[in-house]
Protein backbone atom coordinates (compact mmCIF):
# COMPACT_ATOMS: atom_id res chain seq x y z
CA UNK A 1 0.00 0.00 0.00
CA UNK A 2 0.84 3.42 -0.62
CA UNK A 3 -0.26 7.44 0.29
CA UNK A 4 -0.03 10.10 -1.81
CA UNK A 5 -0.20 13.72 -0.30
CA UNK A 6 -0.37 16.85 -2.13
CA UNK A 7 0.44 20.07 0.22
CA UNK A 8 -1.20 22.77 -1.59
CA UNK A 9 -1.85 26.45 -0.33
CA UNK A 10 -5.30 26.08 1.18
CA UNK A 11 -5.66 22.26 1.40
CA UNK A 12 -3.83 19.52 2.16
CA UNK A 13 -5.21 16.01 0.13
CA UNK A 14 -3.97 12.85 0.55
CA UNK A 15 -5.23 9.20 -0.16
CA UNK A 16 -4.46 5.87 0.27
CA UNK A 17 -3.98 3.03 -2.30
CA UNK A 18 -4.11 -0.70 -1.98
CA UNK A 19 -2.50 -1.52 -5.81
CA UNK A 20 -4.70 0.83 -8.22
CA UNK A 21 -7.61 0.65 -5.86
CA UNK A 22 -8.23 3.97 -3.51
CA UNK A 23 -9.08 2.93 -0.18
CA UNK A 24 -9.47 6.17 1.27
CA UNK A 25 -8.76 9.77 0.95
CA UNK A 26 -8.79 13.11 3.40
CA UNK A 27 -8.57 16.89 2.52
CA UNK A 28 -7.67 18.97 5.36
CA UNK A 29 -6.48 22.66 5.54
CA UNK A 30 -2.98 23.64 4.87
CA UNK A 31 -1.27 24.59 7.93
CA UNK A 32 1.86 27.12 8.47
CA UNK A 33 3.56 24.15 9.66
CA UNK A 34 3.09 21.68 6.86
CA UNK A 35 3.93 18.57 8.52
CA UNK A 36 0.77 19.21 11.26
CA UNK A 37 -1.63 19.14 7.79
CA UNK A 38 -0.14 16.20 7.03
CA UNK A 39 0.34 14.69 10.05
CA UNK A 40 -4.03 15.39 10.07
CA UNK A 41 -4.80 13.57 6.93
CA UNK A 42 -2.94 10.73 6.96
CA UNK A 43 -4.25 10.02 10.06
CA UNK A 44 -7.97 10.32 9.03
CA UNK A 45 -7.01 8.31 6.53
CA UNK A 46 -6.03 5.34 9.28
CA UNK A 47 -9.13 6.32 11.34
CA UNK A 48 -11.18 5.47 8.12
CA UNK A 49 -9.34 2.56 6.41
CA UNK A 50 -8.19 1.03 9.91
CA UNK A 51 -4.71 0.33 7.72
CA UNK A 52 -2.02 -0.06 10.36
CA UNK A 53 0.82 2.35 9.26
CA UNK A 54 3.14 -0.74 9.05
CA UNK A 55 1.35 -1.73 5.52
CA UNK A 56 2.35 1.65 4.14
CA UNK A 57 5.54 1.01 1.76
CA UNK A 58 5.92 4.48 0.17
CA UNK A 59 4.93 7.92 0.81
CA UNK A 60 4.72 10.22 -2.04
CA UNK A 61 4.14 14.07 -1.33
CA UNK A 62 4.11 16.66 -3.84
CA UNK A 63 4.10 20.34 -2.70
CA UNK A 64 3.80 24.03 -4.62
CA UNK A 65 5.75 24.87 -0.81
CA UNK A 66 8.62 26.06 -2.25
CA UNK A 67 7.08 28.15 -5.33
CA UNK A 68 4.96 30.19 -3.40
CA UNK A 69 8.35 30.99 -1.69
CA UNK A 70 9.78 32.30 -4.15
CA UNK A 71 6.85 34.33 -5.81
CA UNK A 72 6.69 35.37 -2.06
CA UNK A 73 10.18 36.75 -1.69
CA UNK A 74 10.19 34.21 1.58
CA UNK A 75 12.97 33.11 3.37
CA UNK A 76 15.34 33.34 0.46
CA UNK A 77 19.19 32.99 0.97
CA UNK A 78 21.71 35.45 -0.67
CA UNK A 79 24.04 33.81 -3.41
CA UNK A 80 26.87 33.77 -4.67
CA UNK A 81 26.88 33.91 -8.82
CA UNK A 82 29.54 32.23 -10.51
CA UNK A 83 29.43 32.16 -14.45
CA UNK A 84 32.03 30.63 -16.14
CA UNK A 85 31.32 32.17 -19.84
CA UNK A 86 33.91 34.93 -20.31
CA UNK A 87 35.29 36.33 -23.10
CA UNK A 88 31.44 35.34 -24.18
CA UNK A 89 28.25 37.02 -22.69
CA UNK A 90 30.05 39.86 -21.21
CA UNK A 91 27.88 42.61 -22.13
CA UNK A 92 24.97 40.76 -20.20
CA UNK A 93 25.04 40.76 -16.66
CA UNK A 94 23.94 37.82 -14.45
CA UNK A 95 19.97 38.78 -13.00
CA UNK A 96 19.87 41.52 -15.71
CA UNK A 97 16.05 41.36 -15.96
CA UNK A 98 15.28 40.18 -12.54
CA UNK A 99 12.45 42.15 -10.83
CA UNK A 100 14.92 44.39 -8.39
CA UNK A 101 12.77 42.89 -5.20
CA UNK A 102 14.06 39.56 -5.84
CA UNK A 103 17.27 41.11 -6.84
CA UNK A 104 17.87 42.58 -4.09
CA UNK A 105 16.70 39.52 -1.52
CA UNK A 106 19.42 37.45 -3.60
CA UNK A 107 21.91 39.92 -3.50
CA UNK A 108 24.14 41.44 -6.45
CA UNK A 109 27.30 38.96 -5.58
CA UNK A 110 28.18 38.21 -9.22
CA UNK A 111 31.64 37.02 -10.66
CA UNK A 112 32.00 36.50 -14.69
CA UNK A 113 34.87 33.86 -14.86
CA UNK A 114 37.09 33.40 -18.35
CA UNK A 115 36.19 29.39 -19.51
CA UNK A 116 33.41 27.43 -21.08
CA UNK A 117 32.53 25.71 -24.05
CA UNK A 118 30.83 25.59 -27.53
CA UNK A 119 27.52 24.29 -28.29
CA UNK A 120 29.29 20.57 -29.72
CA UNK A 121 31.32 20.66 -26.10
CA UNK A 122 34.50 21.31 -27.80
CA UNK A 123 37.03 23.95 -25.48
CA UNK A 124 35.64 28.09 -25.94
CA UNK A 125 38.11 29.39 -23.13
CA UNK A 126 40.39 27.40 -20.66
CA UNK A 127 38.31 27.44 -17.13
CA UNK A 128 40.31 30.65 -15.25
CA UNK A 129 40.79 28.86 -11.97
CA UNK A 130 42.86 32.03 -10.55
CA UNK A 131 40.23 34.15 -11.26
CA UNK A 132 37.44 31.70 -9.66
CA UNK A 133 39.25 31.40 -6.27
CA UNK A 134 39.64 34.81 -6.30
CA UNK A 135 35.89 35.01 -6.49
CA UNK A 136 35.35 32.29 -4.07
CA UNK A 137 37.16 33.81 -1.43
CA UNK A 138 35.65 36.80 -2.01
CA UNK A 139 32.18 35.24 -1.57
CA UNK A 140 33.89 33.56 1.96
CA UNK A 141 34.50 36.80 3.07
CA UNK A 142 31.23 38.04 2.57
CA UNK A 143 30.02 34.97 4.55
CA UNK A 144 27.11 33.77 1.69
CA UNK A 145 26.36 30.15 2.12
CA UNK A 146 24.83 29.30 -1.13
CA UNK A 147 26.28 29.01 -4.61
CA UNK A 148 25.48 29.53 -8.20
CA UNK A 149 27.48 28.00 -10.84
CA UNK A 150 26.16 28.00 -15.04
CA UNK A 151 29.18 27.30 -17.37
CA UNK A 152 28.81 28.18 -21.29
CA UNK A 153 27.25 24.95 -22.67
CA UNK A 154 27.73 23.53 -19.53
CA UNK A 155 24.46 21.19 -20.38
CA UNK A 156 26.38 19.58 -23.25
CA UNK A 157 29.92 19.60 -21.26
CA UNK A 158 29.46 19.54 -17.52
CA UNK A 159 33.58 19.12 -16.97
CA UNK A 160 34.11 22.94 -15.70
CA UNK A 161 31.05 22.92 -13.67
CA UNK A 162 32.31 20.15 -11.94
CA UNK A 163 35.92 21.19 -11.81
CA UNK A 164 34.30 24.43 -10.46
CA UNK A 165 32.46 23.02 -7.57
CA UNK A 166 35.63 21.15 -6.62
CA UNK A 167 37.45 24.37 -6.13
CA UNK A 168 34.63 25.86 -4.19
CA UNK A 169 34.22 22.74 -2.01
CA UNK A 170 37.78 22.81 -0.98
CA UNK A 171 38.10 26.52 0.41
CA UNK A 172 34.25 26.48 1.33
CA UNK A 173 33.81 23.21 2.58
CA UNK A 174 30.30 24.27 4.40
CA UNK A 175 28.78 25.78 1.15
CA UNK A 176 25.79 24.60 -0.95
CA UNK A 177 26.64 24.66 -4.60
CA UNK A 178 24.25 25.01 -7.45
CA UNK A 179 25.49 23.51 -10.35
CA UNK A 180 23.40 24.76 -13.62
CA UNK A 181 23.80 21.82 -15.02
CA UNK A 182 22.22 19.52 -13.35
CA UNK A 183 18.87 21.68 -13.71
CA UNK A 184 18.45 23.44 -16.73
CA UNK A 185 18.44 22.84 -20.40
CA UNK A 186 21.02 24.98 -23.04
CA UNK A 187 19.65 28.74 -22.78
CA UNK A 188 22.26 29.93 -20.37
CA UNK A 189 20.13 33.27 -19.12
CA UNK A 190 17.41 30.64 -18.31
CA UNK A 191 19.34 28.20 -16.63
CA UNK A 192 21.64 30.55 -14.48
CA UNK A 193 18.17 32.18 -13.36
CA UNK A 194 17.30 28.86 -12.63
CA UNK A 195 20.51 27.95 -11.06
CA UNK A 196 20.01 31.30 -8.53
CA UNK A 197 16.91 30.23 -7.81
CA UNK A 198 17.35 27.04 -6.74
CA UNK A 199 20.44 27.79 -4.89
CA UNK A 200 17.92 30.54 -3.09
CA UNK A 201 16.27 28.02 -1.63
CA UNK A 202 18.80 25.38 -0.22
CA UNK A 203 18.37 26.44 3.06
CA UNK A 204 14.58 26.42 2.89
CA UNK A 205 14.62 23.03 0.79
CA UNK A 206 16.30 21.07 4.06
CA UNK A 207 14.37 22.51 6.51
CA UNK A 208 10.84 21.66 4.78
CA UNK A 209 12.50 17.78 3.79
CA UNK A 210 12.89 17.38 7.51
CA UNK A 211 9.00 18.27 8.14
CA UNK A 212 8.26 15.89 6.00
CA UNK A 213 10.42 13.42 7.52
CA UNK A 214 9.58 14.67 11.27
CA UNK A 215 5.51 14.20 10.31
CA UNK A 216 6.67 11.00 8.92
CA UNK A 217 7.77 9.93 11.96
CA UNK A 218 5.30 11.13 14.39
CA UNK A 219 2.57 8.52 12.02
CA UNK A 220 5.30 5.44 12.91
CA UNK A 221 5.39 5.34 8.92
CA UNK A 222 8.88 4.19 8.26
CA UNK A 223 8.66 3.88 4.48
CA UNK A 224 10.35 5.86 2.54
CA UNK A 225 8.98 8.85 0.73
CA UNK A 226 9.09 10.87 -2.61
CA UNK A 227 8.41 13.95 -3.62
CA UNK A 228 6.74 14.56 -7.25
CA UNK A 229 8.76 16.84 -9.58
CA UNK A 230 7.17 18.88 -12.90
CA UNK A 231 6.94 16.32 -14.92
CA UNK A 232 4.69 14.05 -12.83
CA UNK A 233 7.82 12.19 -11.72
CA UNK A 234 9.63 11.53 -8.06
CA UNK A 235 12.32 12.42 -6.62
CA UNK A 236 14.15 11.28 -3.67
CA UNK A 237 13.91 13.27 -0.13
CA UNK A 238 18.00 13.58 -1.07
CA UNK A 239 17.62 15.21 -4.40
CA UNK A 240 14.73 17.25 -3.16
CA UNK A 241 17.31 19.00 -0.74
CA UNK A 242 19.59 19.77 -3.49
CA UNK A 243 17.21 20.76 -6.60
CA UNK A 244 13.73 22.05 -4.73
CA UNK A 245 13.14 24.11 -8.30
CA UNK A 246 12.17 20.85 -9.80
CA UNK A 247 9.00 20.89 -7.69
CA UNK A 248 7.85 24.32 -8.67
CA UNK A 249 5.16 23.10 -10.73
CA UNK A 250 4.03 19.62 -9.13
CA UNK A 251 0.67 20.86 -8.04
CA UNK A 252 -0.56 21.49 -11.45
CA UNK A 253 1.41 18.00 -12.55
CA UNK A 254 -0.11 15.74 -9.90
CA UNK A 255 -3.71 17.05 -11.10
CA UNK A 256 -3.31 16.17 -14.75
CA UNK A 257 -1.52 12.75 -13.67
CA UNK A 258 -4.49 12.00 -11.35
CA UNK A 259 -7.02 13.21 -14.22
CA UNK A 260 -5.66 10.30 -16.18
CA UNK A 261 -5.37 7.95 -14.17
CA UNK A 262 -9.05 8.30 -12.43
CA UNK A 263 -10.31 8.81 -15.90
CA UNK A 264 -8.55 5.81 -18.00
CA UNK A 265 -7.99 8.64 -20.63
CA UNK A 266 -3.96 9.25 -21.83
CA UNK A 267 -5.04 11.74 -24.37
CA UNK A 268 -7.17 14.56 -23.24
CA UNK A 269 -7.84 18.30 -22.00
CA UNK A 270 -7.48 18.61 -18.37
CA UNK A 271 -9.19 21.40 -16.08
CA UNK A 272 -8.15 21.21 -12.75
CA UNK A 273 -10.53 23.56 -10.74
CA UNK A 274 -9.76 24.88 -7.77
CA UNK A 275 -10.52 27.60 -5.18
CA UNK A 276 -8.60 30.35 -6.46
CA UNK A 277 -7.71 29.44 -10.23
CA UNK A 278 -8.17 27.23 -12.81
CA UNK A 279 -5.33 25.22 -14.24
CA UNK A 280 -6.04 23.82 -17.85
CA UNK A 281 -3.66 21.96 -19.56
CA UNK A 282 -2.93 18.86 -22.23
CA UNK A 283 -2.62 15.22 -21.34
CA UNK A 284 -0.30 13.60 -24.04
CA UNK A 285 0.34 9.73 -23.44
CA UNK A 286 -0.59 10.05 -19.85
CA UNK A 287 2.13 12.92 -18.78
CA UNK A 288 1.29 17.09 -18.87
CA UNK A 289 2.79 18.44 -22.57
CA UNK A 290 5.53 20.20 -21.28
CA UNK A 291 6.18 24.12 -22.09
CA UNK A 292 8.62 24.59 -25.24
CA UNK A 293 9.05 28.54 -23.94
CA UNK A 294 10.58 29.87 -21.25
CA UNK A 295 8.57 30.18 -18.13
CA UNK A 296 8.31 33.22 -16.01
CA UNK A 297 8.13 32.46 -12.46
CA UNK A 298 7.88 35.49 -9.79
CA UNK A 299 8.72 37.72 -12.82
CA UNK A 300 12.17 35.14 -13.78
CA UNK A 301 12.56 33.52 -16.99
CA UNK A 302 13.74 30.02 -16.96
CA UNK A 303 14.21 27.22 -19.03
CA UNK A 304 13.68 23.74 -16.44
CA UNK A 305 11.17 21.27 -17.16
CA UNK A 306 7.70 22.77 -16.54
CA UNK A 307 4.03 21.99 -17.77
CA UNK A 308 2.40 23.60 -20.28
CA UNK A 309 -0.49 25.28 -18.07
CA UNK A 310 -2.82 28.18 -18.76
CA UNK A 311 -4.01 29.72 -15.55
CA UNK A 312 -7.38 31.51 -15.19
CA UNK A 313 -8.87 33.38 -12.44
CA UNK A 314 -11.65 30.91 -11.70
CA UNK A 315 -12.30 28.78 -8.83
CA UNK A 316 -14.81 27.56 -6.58
CA UNK A 317 -14.14 30.74 -4.10
CA UNK A 318 -14.14 33.14 -7.04
CA UNK A 319 -16.22 36.70 -6.06
CA UNK A 320 -18.95 37.99 -8.67
CA UNK A 321 -19.96 40.86 -9.07
CA UNK A 322 -23.02 42.23 -10.08
CA UNK A 323 -23.98 45.25 -11.75
CA UNK A 324 -24.12 46.98 -15.65
CA UNK A 325 -22.12 43.63 -16.19
CA UNK A 326 -21.54 40.58 -14.73
CA UNK A 327 -17.96 39.88 -13.53
CA UNK A 328 -16.18 36.72 -12.30
CA UNK A 329 -12.49 36.58 -10.82
CA UNK A 330 -9.99 37.17 -10.33
CA UNK A 331 -10.62 37.80 -6.36
CA UNK A 332 -11.60 34.76 -4.91
CA UNK A 333 -12.33 34.42 -1.07
CA UNK A 334 -9.85 30.86 -0.99
CA UNK A 335 -9.68 29.42 1.84
CA UNK A 336 -12.50 31.38 3.67
CA UNK A 337 -15.05 30.04 1.39
CA UNK A 338 -16.52 28.21 4.77
CA UNK A 339 -16.86 31.42 6.40
CA UNK A 340 -17.80 34.28 3.53
CA UNK A 341 -19.61 32.62 1.00
CA UNK A 342 -23.69 32.86 1.13
CA UNK A 343 -24.82 29.51 1.40
CA UNK A 344 -22.06 29.00 4.54
CA UNK A 345 -23.69 32.51 6.05
CA UNK A 346 -21.24 34.92 4.55
CA UNK A 347 -21.98 37.74 2.43
CA UNK A 348 -20.06 37.56 -0.19
CA UNK A 349 -21.44 35.90 -3.64
CA UNK A 350 -19.39 33.32 -5.13
CA UNK A 351 -19.42 31.04 -7.94
CA UNK A 352 -19.96 28.09 -5.42
CA UNK A 353 -23.11 29.75 -4.38
CA UNK A 354 -24.38 30.21 -8.00
CA UNK A 355 -23.78 26.28 -8.60
CA UNK A 356 -25.57 25.69 -5.46
CA UNK A 357 -28.55 28.51 -6.74
CA UNK A 358 -28.65 26.88 -10.41
CA UNK A 359 -29.61 23.46 -8.55
CA UNK A 360 -26.40 21.61 -9.76
CA UNK A 361 -24.50 21.62 -6.45
CA UNK A 362 -25.53 20.45 -3.37
CA UNK A 363 -24.04 21.80 0.24
CA UNK A 364 -24.11 24.39 2.39
CA UNK A 365 -27.67 26.49 3.24
CA UNK A 366 -29.54 26.45 0.02
CA UNK A 367 -32.45 28.64 1.61
CA UNK A 368 -29.34 31.62 1.48
CA UNK A 369 -29.51 31.92 -1.87
CA UNK A 370 -32.53 31.72 -3.13
CA UNK A 371 -33.17 35.80 -2.86
CA UNK A 372 -30.90 35.80 -6.08
CA UNK A 373 -32.73 36.86 -8.99
CA UNK A 374 -33.17 34.75 -12.17
CA UNK A 375 -30.99 36.82 -14.47
CA UNK A 376 -27.80 37.08 -12.33
CA UNK A 377 -27.81 33.07 -11.41
CA UNK A 378 -28.27 32.46 -15.33
CA UNK A 379 -25.53 35.16 -16.71
CA UNK A 380 -23.16 33.41 -14.08
CA UNK A 381 -24.28 30.08 -14.99
CA UNK A 382 -22.78 31.44 -18.77
CA UNK A 383 -20.25 32.95 -17.58
CA UNK A 384 -18.36 30.43 -15.74
CA UNK A 385 -18.73 27.66 -18.85
CA UNK A 386 -17.92 31.09 -21.05
CA UNK A 387 -14.48 30.97 -18.96
CA UNK A 388 -13.72 27.36 -19.45
CA UNK A 389 -14.64 27.25 -23.09
CA UNK A 390 -11.87 30.18 -23.71
CA UNK A 391 -9.16 28.69 -21.47
CA UNK A 392 -9.66 24.82 -23.56
CA UNK A 393 -9.35 26.71 -26.75
CA UNK A 394 -6.46 28.69 -25.93
CA UNK A 395 -5.12 25.14 -24.96
CA UNK A 396 -6.08 23.20 -28.02
CA UNK A 397 -3.50 22.49 -31.12
CA UNK A 398 -6.26 22.11 -33.41
CA UNK A 399 -9.86 22.04 -34.07
CA UNK A 400 -10.56 18.29 -33.39
CA UNK A 401 -13.02 18.26 -30.29
CA UNK A 402 -11.19 16.08 -27.52
CA UNK A 403 -12.22 14.68 -24.19
CA UNK A 404 -12.15 17.44 -21.20
CA UNK A 405 -11.51 15.95 -17.81
CA UNK A 406 -12.56 17.95 -14.95
CA UNK A 407 -10.83 17.52 -11.39
CA UNK A 408 -9.91 19.45 -8.31
CA UNK A 409 -12.75 20.72 -5.67
CA UNK A 410 -14.56 23.30 -8.09
CA UNK A 411 -15.25 21.01 -10.89
CA UNK A 412 -18.75 21.49 -9.41
CA UNK A 413 -18.86 24.35 -11.06
CA UNK A 414 -19.25 23.04 -14.89
CA UNK A 415 -22.02 20.83 -15.43
CA UNK A 416 -22.80 21.55 -19.08
CA UNK A 417 -20.73 20.59 -21.97
CA UNK A 418 -17.86 22.62 -23.58
CA UNK A 419 -17.69 23.79 -27.09
CA UNK A 420 -14.56 22.32 -28.51
CA UNK A 421 -14.48 19.11 -26.42
CA UNK A 422 -15.96 15.88 -27.35
CA UNK A 423 -17.24 15.03 -23.88
CA UNK A 424 -16.92 16.44 -20.39
CA UNK A 425 -15.92 13.61 -17.25
CA UNK A 426 -16.05 13.93 -13.69
CA UNK A 427 -14.36 11.05 -12.77
CA UNK A 428 -14.71 9.64 -9.09
CA UNK A 429 -12.55 10.95 -6.18
CA UNK A 430 -11.78 14.09 -9.11
CA UNK A 431 -11.51 16.39 -5.78
CA UNK A 432 -8.20 14.82 -4.69
CA UNK A 433 -6.63 14.23 -8.07
CA UNK A 434 -3.77 15.75 -7.35
CA UNK A 435 -3.11 13.63 -3.96
CA UNK A 436 -3.60 10.34 -6.59
CA UNK A 437 -1.14 11.97 -9.13
CA UNK A 438 0.92 12.16 -6.26
CA UNK A 439 0.70 8.28 -5.14
CA UNK A 440 1.09 6.90 -8.95
CA UNK A 441 4.06 9.00 -9.78
CA UNK A 442 7.12 7.27 -11.60
CA UNK A 443 11.02 7.81 -11.98
CA UNK A 444 12.30 9.57 -14.46
CA UNK A 445 15.15 10.41 -16.58
CA UNK A 446 15.83 12.94 -19.25
CA UNK A 447 18.77 13.22 -21.60
CA UNK A 448 19.19 17.13 -23.81
CA UNK A 449 22.09 17.00 -25.72
CA UNK A 450 23.93 18.02 -28.86
CA UNK A 451 24.94 15.51 -31.66
CA UNK A 452 26.56 15.87 -35.09
CA UNK A 453 24.26 13.40 -37.29
CA UNK A 454 27.15 13.87 -39.90
CA UNK A 455 29.64 12.07 -37.67
CA UNK A 456 27.61 9.52 -35.50
CA UNK A 457 24.33 9.58 -37.61
CA UNK A 458 21.21 9.66 -36.75
CA UNK A 459 20.43 6.23 -35.01
CA UNK A 460 23.51 6.02 -33.15
CA UNK A 461 22.27 9.45 -32.01
CA UNK A 462 19.39 8.12 -30.66
CA UNK A 463 20.52 5.18 -29.50
CA UNK A 464 23.32 7.01 -27.16
CA UNK A 465 20.75 9.51 -26.12
CA UNK A 466 18.15 6.83 -25.08
CA UNK A 467 20.28 5.17 -23.21
CA UNK A 468 21.43 8.07 -21.41
CA UNK A 469 18.13 9.04 -20.47
CA UNK A 470 17.35 5.22 -18.94
CA UNK A 471 20.69 4.96 -17.20
CA UNK A 472 19.37 8.36 -15.32
CA UNK A 473 15.87 6.63 -14.58
CA UNK A 474 17.60 3.30 -12.84
CA UNK A 475 20.29 5.67 -11.11
CA UNK A 476 17.22 7.48 -9.98
CA UNK A 477 15.61 3.91 -8.49
CA UNK A 478 13.24 3.32 -11.80
CA UNK A 479 12.73 -0.56 -12.38
CA UNK A 480 14.83 -1.28 -15.22
CA UNK A 481 12.73 -3.47 -17.10
CA UNK A 482 9.36 -0.99 -16.80
CA UNK A 483 10.71 2.02 -18.16
CA UNK A 484 9.46 3.40 -21.08
CA UNK A 485 10.37 6.33 -23.31
CA UNK A 486 7.42 9.39 -22.49
CA UNK A 487 9.08 12.40 -25.27
CA UNK A 488 11.70 12.70 -27.55
CA UNK A 489 12.57 15.96 -29.83
CA UNK A 490 15.04 16.61 -32.36
CA UNK A 491 15.48 20.01 -33.12
CA UNK A 492 17.95 20.43 -35.99
CA UNK A 493 20.81 23.88 -35.44
CA UNK A 494 21.05 25.21 -38.70
CA UNK A 495 23.24 27.94 -37.81
CA UNK A 496 26.05 24.75 -36.53
CA UNK A 497 27.91 23.54 -39.29
CA UNK A 498 28.41 19.25 -39.01
CA UNK A 499 24.86 18.26 -39.07
CA UNK A 500 24.58 19.43 -35.53
CA UNK A 501 21.10 18.17 -33.83
CA UNK A 502 19.92 18.75 -30.30
CA UNK A 503 17.96 15.85 -29.14
CA UNK A 504 15.89 15.54 -25.84
CA UNK A 505 14.90 12.06 -24.93
CA UNK A 506 12.42 11.47 -21.65
CA UNK A 507 11.80 8.37 -20.07
CA UNK A 508 9.71 6.89 -16.80
CA UNK A 509 9.56 3.85 -15.16
CA UNK A 510 8.27 2.35 -11.83
CA UNK A 511 9.80 2.97 -8.69
CA UNK A 512 11.72 0.17 -7.68
CA UNK A 513 10.78 -1.22 -4.22
CA UNK A 514 7.14 -0.22 -4.93
CA UNK A 515 3.96 -2.12 -4.28
CA UNK A 516 2.54 -2.62 -7.71
CA UNK A 517 0.86 -5.48 -6.38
Amino acid sequence: MRIGVDVGGTNTDAVLMDGRKILASEKQPTTENVSDGIVAAIKALFTTSGVAPTLIKNVMIGTTHFTNAFVERKGLLEVGVIRIALPATKGVAPMIDWPEDIAQSIGHHCYMIEGGYQCDGSLNAPLDEKALLQAVKEIGKKGLKTVAVTGLFSSVNASMEERAKDIILNELPDISVTLSSTIGRIGLLERENASIMNASLAHMSARVVKSFSDALKRLNITAPFYISQNDGTLMSAEYVEKYPVLTFASGPTNSMRGAAYLSGLKDAIVADIGGTTTDIGMLSNGFPRESTVPVDIGGVRTNFRMPDILAIGLGGGSIIKTGDALTIGPKSVGYKLLQDSLVFGGQTLTTSDIAVAAGYADFGDKSLVKHLPAKTIADAVAEIHALITEGVDRMKLSAEPVPLVLVGGGSILVNQKIPGTSNVITPEHASVANAVGASIAQIGGEIDQVYSYDEVGRETALKTAKDLAVQAAISAGAVPDSIIVTDMEEVPLAYVPGGAVRVRVKVAGDLAMEDNS
